[in-house]
């Protein structure tokens, strides 16, 4: 039995539903993500053995009392997906569904939707996407040179299997600059390291240009989201008026409950920052905000933070 907050119009609700209908498993829906109670009790009456979610479905779901005294005694597995899932927020998770039950995947529409995956049964790699499942084929691709990235260094993910598209419904020019000599490229920045094991650390568009050096945004949500006052954290690029051409990063962060926002607390993060990133990496504006905005299934939307910078800075 599957507990998902996938609606069916999202790729991995569709795949998990058609999964669940072959396998003669039955499927919980959620009519709204964002109703922690809702899928506490669904959780509590039906006892799923599989529980599939974005990450900040997840956070909710851990903020919650009621959810950490759940019985997790027969889940086999909770799978996140559609968003990076913060290496330090895994322990805390799995202290609560029990240990090497968490696994963190990657897909997308195009792809039917999954290509990479953390094994069930052997080693997880916090932070990881995994390793391409069976038939799939990876390659990272430098961006600017489209050249094959060194081991260990970033590159765009190109996907080659099976699952992969035939191309977007009479879009011919869409479907050229996705798909190239058999391999779709995916928008998605990563790295592989000596065993195999992928790590996502950027958008392509997500990625900012500080006079020349580039900064993953993944990178400093992950650094940002260890202060101990921060509960939730994203980066974005905006331009930069001082030097055209270049870009500003900037960070909306919620701030865990009872913290106070103000400007000293923005200097003791900025401080925080300088101490553990490089310099061009600091963001030039915090702004601490309520909430940030998020898809139907829970995604954080950069492209609307970009939108929201744009009236805060223009003030």
């Amino acid at each position: 039995m599957a507990l998902s907050a996938f609606p069916l119009f999202h790729i991995a609700g569709l795949a998990l539903g058609g999964f669940s209908l072959t396998n003669g498993a039955t499927i919980i829906c959620v009519p709204n993500p964002r109703d922690a109670h809702f899928i506490i009790e669904c959780a509590k009456k039906y006892k799923p053995t599989i529980i599939v979610n974005v990450p900040t479905v997840f956070y909710e779901l851990m903020k919650n009392p009621e959810f950490k005294e759940l019985d997790f005694s027969g889940i086999k597995f909770c799978l996140s997906a559609a968003a990076p899932f913060p290496p330090e927020s895994i322990g805390e998770l799995e202290s609560v569904i029990g240990p090497n039950r968490f696994i963190e995947l990657y897909g997308m529409t195009e792809t039917s939707p999954v290509t990479c995956c953390n094994p069930r049964y052997g080693k997880k790699k916090p932070g990881s996407i995994g390793m391409p499942i069976s038939d799939t084929e990876f390659k990272l691709v430098d961006p600017e040179t489209g050249q094959l990235a060194p081991l260990g260094q970033p590159g765009e993910i190109a996907v080659r299997g099976p699952q992969l598209m035939k191309g977007y419904y009479e879009k011919p020019e869409e479907t050229a600059n996705a798909i190239r000599d058999g391999w779709m490229y995916t928008g998605d920045v990563a790295y592989m390291d000596e065993d195999g094991y992928f790590y996502i650390v950027d958008r392509v568009k997500d990625m900012v240009n500080v006079s020349g050096f580039k900064v993953f945004t993944r990178e400093l949500d992950d650094v940002l989201v260890k202060h101990p006052d921060v509960d939730l954290a994203a980066c974005i690029g905006v331009p930069d008026p001082d030097r055209p051409g270049s870009e500003r990063v900037a960070a909306f962060i919620i701030l865990k409950p009872g913290v106070e926002k103000s400007d000293a607390k923005k200097e003791e993060i900025l401080k925080y920052l300088r101490d553990t990133v490089a310099p061009y990496k600091v963001p030039k504006v915090i702004e601490f905000v309520d909430q940030l905005p998020t898809s139907g299934v829970g995604k954080i939307l950069k492209r609307e933070l970009r939108e929201l910078a744009k009236d805060k800075l223009s003030k």
